[in-house]
C-alpha cells in the first residue's frame, strides 16, 4: 500500500517510488494471531490496522474511491450497494493472509476451484512452457496451485522486489522449499532474455504481472479501462513474442470460501509485424484491458492497485488531467 510518505504534491507519485508500509514483524504478528485465534479473531485485530493506514494515507484512500467510482457503472445495484473504501482495504487485508498461507502449504486442493480446466489440461499436454500475464487482481500467489495441477512444473515470478523487499522476503522464510522462483527485472536485457528462453524449452512457466507501468513510462499502450484513459505496460507482451511460446491470462478470485482460478488462452504465440508493431501491440494491451475489466466486474473489491493509475480521464467530454489511484 501506498505510504503517507509516497504521496505526490503536484506531479504524480510513480508506484516504484512509494515505499512499503509495514514491517515483518507486523505481519508475523497478525500470522501468529491468526494461527492461534483463526481468522474470526485475525479480521476484529484487523480493523483497526487498516483503519490507521486508511487515514494514514490519502493516496491510497482516494486512490481506492476512484477506482469504486469508476468500476460501479459496470456492477448491478446488489453488486454496487456492497462497496466501500474501507471494504477495499479490509479486503486487501485478509488477501496478505491467504497469500501468506498459500506460502505456507495451509491452502489446499480443496479450497480451490479450476474454472477452465479444459485449458489447464492443455497446457499440461504441451511439451513447452507458456507466460502466465497476471494482475493485481485477486491472489496471484494462488498460481502456485497451477503448478502443482501440472505436475509441479516450476515457475518464474517476473517481480520488482524493491517494491515489496519485506514481504518477499517473509514468503521466502515461510517456505524456503518453494519451486517459484521470484526474479527481478528492471530493464529486460539480453542475458535476461536468454535465461528466460532456456526455462521456457523446459517446459517452465514464466509469471508476470500486465498492470503495472515502468517507472518511466516508456513502452506503454494508451488504453480504455473501466471508461477512462490510462497507460498499460507492452513489455509483457513483448517478451512472449521474443520467447515464442503459448500466452494465458490467469485470474484467481476469492468467492465465496474458495478460490476460483480461471486460465484463459490469450495467444497461442504473439507475433508483431514490423510495419505494424505498435498497432499491433496497442491492439493487443487494449485487449488484456478489456480482460480485466470483466474479472473485476466478478470480485469487484479485489484489484490491489492502490498507487496513482489512470493519468488522464474523460469528464463531460474533455480530457483532464488527474491524480487517480489504487494499489
Amino acid at each position: 500500500m501506498a505510504s503517507k510518505n509516497g504521496e505526490a504534491s503536484g506531479n504524480q507519485t510513480h508506484w516504484t517510488q512509494v515505499q512499503e508500509n509495514g514491517t515483518v514483524l507486523g505481519i508475523k504478528i497478525l500470522l501468529a494471531i491468526y494461527s492461534v485465534f483463526g481468522r474470526t479473531i485475525f479480521t476484529l485485530i484487523l480493523a483497526p490496522v487498516m483503519a490507521y493506514y486508511y487515514f494514514a494515507s490519502s493516496v491510497a484512500r482516494n486512490a481506492s474511491k476512484q477506482y469504486i467510482k469508476y468500476i460501479t457503472p459496470y456492477l448491478s445495484p446488489n453488486q454496487a450497494k456492497e462497496l466501500s473504501t474501507f471494504k477495499h482495504f479490509m479486503q486487501f487485508g485478509q488477501m496478505m493472509l491467504d497469500k501468506l498461507l498459500v506460502w505456507m502449504g495451509k491452502i489446499d486442493a480443496n479450497d480451490i476451484v479450476f474454472q477452465t480446466p479444459s485449458v489447464v489440461d492443455n497446457i499440461k499436454r504441451q511439451t513447452r512452457g507458456t507466460v502466465i500475464i497476471v494482475s493485481h487482481l485477486g491472489n496471484i500467489e494462488v498460481c502456485n496451485a497451477l503448478r502443482q495441477k501440472l505436475d509441479a512444473v516450476k515457475l518464474t515470478i517476473i517481480v520488482n522486489t524493491q517494491h515489496a523487499q519485506k514481504f518477499n522476503s517473509l514468503m521466502k522464510q515461510l517456505n524456503n522449499e518453494s519451486q517459484a522462483e521470484l526474479l527481478q527485472v528492471n530493464d529486460l536485457s539480453p542475458a535476461t532474455a536468454m535465461l528466460l528462453s532456456e526455462r521456457i524449452d523446459r517446459g517452465e512457466m514464466i509469471v508476470i504481472a500486465g498492470d503495472r507501468t515502468p517507472e518511466k513510462n516508456e513502452r506503454v499502450s494508451n488504453v480504455e479501462f473501466l471508461g477512462h484513459q490510462t497507460s498499460l505496460p507492452q513489455g509483457p507482451f513483448i517478451l512472449a513474442s521474443l520467447l515464442k511460446c503459448p500466452v494465458h491470462l490467469l485470474f484467481c478470485l476469492k468467492q465465496g470460501r474458495k478460490y476460483h482460478i480461471y486460465v484463459d488462452v490469450f495467444s497461442e504465440q504473439l507475433k508483431f509485424a514490423r510495419k505494424t508493431r505498435e498497432a499491433s501491440l496497442d491492439m493487443v494491451v487494449q485487449e488484456f484491458a478489456d480482460r480485466l475489466a470483466h474479472y473485476c466486474q466478478i470480485a469487484p473489491l479485489q484489484w490491489f492497485n492502490f498507487f496513482p493509475f489512470w493519468s488522464v480521464t474523460k469528464l463531460e467530454g474533455k480530457e483532464k488531467k488527474t491524480m487517480s489511484v489504487l494499489k
